[in-house]
Order: structure tokens, then sequence, then C-alpha cells
């Protein structure tokens, strides 16, 4: 059985869901942002910035900057109060409209996504590990699409970039959400290290470079997200799961509670591992390169 997205029709396109511009707390204009996706290699971004009324609550508008190789979806980044931990929430609306109605006197996080879902958005739990993200509060978004299991400016910024654990407890309670690798970038600071660009991605696989075709594609869990690894193939054969993916020395097949099975070595492009005790279960699968860099594939459960 060949693991979805690589049973797919189509090829992988390269984009990030997350960043911000001038039109919230980024220090570039929109069109700069995308230049900068552009030159970087990327295929498609999303302009997500911050739908608060601060900002005049902006969907903004990034058609200008599509090209035949090269195209943008719009989206923001969703908050409202009402956390347990005194926060307010964070949440990836990728694919909103640009008359997206401001949230409503008292519309609650779950309720603001719920609305973002219903205007056709992939909704995606925004960098939990970051602000605190309880586990109570995250059932309450059960219904989103994704969560961020990494944040390229929360681990450049703040050591808190990760969003497994948070996953890994979704699917322990039976719910299914993907995961995605984002940038968050603001391109404060390009001149050193700790550069918020460029660090976390997902791979989108679709037969056409169009904004409907790759949120088609996220909505039916056709990616995988990463920090630079490759994932070329993933099959379940004979009970062994068998990864096909660019150089890495890690690969870890990961299931519920204190489940894994790891294989080691030095540039393995191709890994086996036996899926016997997974079966009936969830597993995901994570590879990681020799600089620590790792890709995440969407969990699935096996018959």
């Amino acid at each position: 059985m060949i693991l979805s997205p690589f049973d797919q029709p189509g090829r992988f396109w390269r984009g990030n869901l997350h960043c911000h511009s001038t039109r919230s707390d980024g220090a570039l204009p929109p069109d700069e942002v995308a230049r900068r996706y552009r030159a970087a290699g990327y295929h498609f971004y999303c302009q997500s910035d911050h739908f608060m009324e601060e900002f005049g609550y902006p969907i903004t508008d990034t058609t200008a900057s599509r090209s035949a190789d090269f195209t943008t979806i719009l989206g923001a980044e969703l908050h409202a109060p009402g956390l347990l931990n005194g926060e307010i929430w964070h949440i990836l609306g990728v694919g909103l409209p640009v008359g997206f109605a401001p949230p409503m006197a008292e519309e609650s996080g779950p309720d603001l996504a719920r609305r973002a879902q219903a205007a056709g958005a992939f909704v995606a739990i925004a960098h939990p590990q970051w602000y605190g993200l309880t586990l109570e509060d995250a059932r309450t978004l059960a219904f989103a699409d994704a969560i961020e299991v990494y944040n390229h400016t929360c681990a450049v910024q703040a050591d808190r970039p990760d969003g497994t654990y948070l996953l890994d407890q979704m699917l322990l309670d039976g719910l299914h959400l993907n995961a995605i690798a984002t940038d968050d970038a603001h391109f404060r600071d390009q001149t050193h290290s700790n550069a918020d660009a460029f660090g976390g991605w997902v791979m989108v696989r679709s037969e056409t470079l169009t904004p409907d075709a790759l949120l088609a594609a996220l909505k039916a869990g056709r990616f995988y997200a990463s920090q630079g690894p490759d994932l070329h193939h993933l099959e379940i054969a004979d009970d062994q799961l068998i990864v096909e993916c660019s150089a890495v020395d890690r690969v870890t097949l990961l299931g519920p509670r204190a489940r894994a099975v790891t294989q080691s070595g030095t540039s393995m492009t191709r890994a086996s591992l036996s899926v016997e005790g997974f079966r009936g279960d969830w597993l995901r699968v994570v590879v990681t390169d020799a600089a620590g860099k790792r890709a995440w594939s969407n969990p699935v459960r096996p018959a």
C-alpha cells in the first residue's frame, strides 16, 4: 500500500503557509515578501498577516505577485481571547476570501476557526509550544486541519518551535490532524544565523500550481512538512514500512505513547521498519539528516 501523498498524481510544490508583512507587524511590504520567497526557490506562499483591529483586519491581497511559476494563497493569522493560560488564540487560516469578516463580539477562537473553514480555509493550530497552548484548549479545535509541528521563528527567537507533542496527544484522543512546518517570518533581521525565513515549509502534491489546486491538496492531506530533507516514497508492504528519501542519518517510525522504531545510518536514502504493533492505530514518520534537520509525514492509520 503506497501511502498518501505518494500515491497521488502530480508533483510536489514547495510553499510557506505562515509569514507577516508591513500589513501587520512584519518589516517588508507584501510584494517584497513574495519576491524573496520566489527567489529562494519556493513555488507558493501564504501572506498570513495578523487579523487584528490594530492592523485593520487585513486579508492581504497578493494576487499581483502571481506568475506562471509562482503563486500565492490569501490568508491570515486569526486571534481571539479566552485561553485557559490567559493568552489569545493563534490560528492559521490559509485560503481566506478578501471579504472575510472581522471577529464578532464574544466570538471564540473555535467559532472563528469554524467560520474560516466554512469560508474555504485550511485551518491550523499555530506554534502551540511558543505560547503554552494547553491540551484542554486544543481539544476545542479538534476539527482543525493541522498543527504546526515546526515554526522557524519560534525556533530562532524563543527555542519553542515544536508541536509534535500536541499532535501526538490529539491523535491519541482518536482525532486526526496533519503536520505542517512554517516560517512565521517577520523579516526584521536577515543578517545573521537567527534569520526567521526559509527554515520550514510544506511540500504539496498537486497536478497544477494554482491556489485552488494547492488548497484542495492541503485540505486532503496531500503534503509533508520539512526543514530540509525530501521524502520520495512511503509504502507498507509485508509488514514493513518502506521509506525512500534524500540522504538522512535517522528514520523514525512513531505511534501512540512510547511506541517508536528507529533505523540509523550514514546518508541513508532507503529504510525498512516493521509496522508490527502499529496496525489498527496511527503512525507517522520523521527523517533526520546529518545537520539535524527533519521532515515529517502526516499521520496514517494502516489497516
